[in-house]
Parts: structure tokens; sequence; C-alpha cells
């Protein structure tokens, strides 16, 4: 039998496939699982959500001894997939790889939600944080964040930040941004990163809030000019780049982060195997390399820290949603 691919050495794969299935060795253990593992990612395959479900799944597979599928259930910000693992059985065959959107911002942002994120959902493991990173054009004058906060000043609401659509984790960073500086500046939604970065590339707009991965690319090439990354500490895959809040923004801390979750009838002892297994998958040295090369780190915790760590999160982003007015149908 040949060796599962890697999620990231075979990218093109992974993207003309709608579900990975991972099949186990014949020395499978009885008991659990008794049936396919499904991982459900609520957005399309090749994003960061995806690389990651297929990573831990893979994982997963080889550590408990049975199938692994992962399948994606794109739409509505995550909530049509999210929706679904809340209705599930709690029997530790369905999961939901989700993110900082899914449990800790859609609820403010859409009038109904399908689910509720805390009470439908067992949190497991937090599985990794990806730095958001400041891009402008390399050929602005703005090299500093204290050099955008003065531009902003000077002339308010002519400068424009990018994003991948209103409500995403991009866009927000940007509306706590304006809050926190005490600028106003021109939010343009885009259909996706891709055309943000395209625009962003072309001067189209002044800068962006990216989620490192994507931006990196640029970055190295030179054609944009990472000027802070959002979260409390500086990245290891950006060192020499400073913090928005060592850049004088004071308290600012944004990052985007993925987790997994599982009904919340799934027992409390099923829920706490499973966040040893991951926790034993991220402190391997290739998967830390895997994350590290695509601008994320490992996160592992407990059942009970990744439950605080999303109020903490929910309560943060609640006002910024807030004050920012965003309000999705």
């Amino acid at each position: 039998m040949s060796k599962n691919p890697s999620p990231f050495m075979n990218r093109r794969q992974l993207l003309s496939m709608s579900a990975l299935t991972i099949v186990l060795p014949a020395w499978a253990q009885a008991g659990y699982p008794s049936k396919p593992i499904t991982i459900l990612v609520p957005f399309p395959a090749g994003g960061t959500t995806d690389i990651l479900g297929r990573l831990v799944g893979r994982h997963l597979a080889t550590r408990l001894g049975g199938a692994v599928v992962v399948d994606n259930k794109p739409g509505a910000g995550g909530a049509i997939g999210s929706a679904m693992v809340a209705k599930a059985a709690g029997d530790g065959h369905t999961l939901l790889m989700g993110t900082i959107g899914t449990h800790s911002i859609n609820q403010y942002l859409y009038k109904k939600l399908a689910y509720d994120p805390f009470k439908d959902f067992a949190p497991i493991a937090l599985v990794a944080m990806v730095p958001n990173v400041l891009v402008v054009n390399a050929s602005q004058p703005i090299k500093t964040v204290k050099d955008l906060i003065a531009a902003a000043k000077a002339a308010p609401g002519k400068l424009t930040y990018a994003s991948a659509g209103n409500g995403t984790s991009i866009h927000l960073c940007g509306a706590m941004f304006e809050q926190m500086a005490q600028v106003s500046m021109t939010h343009v939604p885009y259909r996706g990163s891709a055309p943000a970065i395209a625009d962003l590339l072309g001067n189209q707009t002044t800068c962006m809030f990216d989620n490192l991965p994507s931006a990196m690319p640029h970055i190295k090439s030179g054609a944009l000019r990472a000027v802070a990354v959002t979260t409390a500490k500086r990245s290891a895959a950006l060192p020499d780049v400073p913090t928005i809040a060592e850049s004088g923004v004071a308290g600012y801390d944004a990052s985007s982060w993925f987790g997994m979750w599982a009904p919340a009838s799934m027992p409390a002892s099923l829920v706490s195997r499973l966040n040893e297994e991951i926790r034993q998958i991220l402190a391997q040295p290739d998967v830390k390399q895997i994350l590290k090369d695509q601008g994320a780190e490992a996160a592992p915790d407990s059942p009970a820290q990744f439950a605080a760590f999303i109020q903490t999160e929910a309560a943060k982003w609640s006002k910024v949603v807030q004050t920012a007015n965003v309000q999705l149908d």
C-alpha cells in the first residue's frame, strides 16, 4: 500500500478532491472508532481550515485505527457545515474543524444562525493560530503603523483597506484597527483574499490585514511590504516585523485560529481522549514544521482552556462587530 500523500506536497491533488478518505492498516483496533470518522470542514478545499483538517485527520487515522474522511461543506461563512455537525450524533464519528469565524464571530454577524456556538458543541482542542499581517504595496511611502495612522488622520475616509469579504476576520482586523487607532478608513470588501490581494498589488487599495499564509509569497517577492503583524507577539515567520501593539496601538491583538469541535452530546471521556490525541499530533516535529511553513503555530490546550478562549474571543469580537455596525443576512 502506498503512503498517504502530504496535504502540502500534493496541493493540486487535494484541490481536485471534494473529500479525502484515509485508509488505515489492517491492525486497526477494536472499539472506537467503530466506523469511519468524518471531519467536516465548513469551507472550500485548499484553504487553511481544509489543510489543517486533512493534516489532523491523516494523523488521527493512524493513531486511532480507523478510517477518517475529510469532507468540505462550505457556505455562509462556515455556518452551513457547522450546523450539520451541531445536529450530528455525539458518538465521536462526526467532528468539525472550525474557526474564529464559526465560533466567535458569526453569532454577532448573522441575524439568524442555525446553531449555537456554545450550547451545541463540545470544544475538543485549539489546533493552530495564524497571524494576520498588515501589508501595503511596496511602492507606497507607508513603512510603519505610525505612518499609516498619520496618513489616515490627515485624510479621514480617503485611505482604503481591502478584505476577503464583509464580516471576515480580515475585515474585522481592519475595523478593530480603526477603532483602537481612532482613525477612519474605507473598507473595500472582495469575494475572497485572492482578488483583494490582486488589487492591492495593483495599488487600487491602500492596505490589507491579510492572513499570513496568503500574503507571505508577495512579501517574499518584494511586491508587498509587511508593516506589522496583528498578534500580541511577533511571528516566527517574520521575526523582524513588529506587532501593531508595539508600533503604537497598545493592546491590539488579533489572529485567525482553528480548532476541533464535536456535537455537545459527546461524552467527556471521548472529548478528553481526542484532545490528547490531537495534542500528541501537534507535538510531532514534522507537524510543527508543516505548520511553520504555512505561517501557523501549533496551539495545543485542554478542552476547558479552549472553551474559555472561545468565550474570551467572542466577547472581544462582539464589541468590534457592534461598534463597526456589521450585519449580514
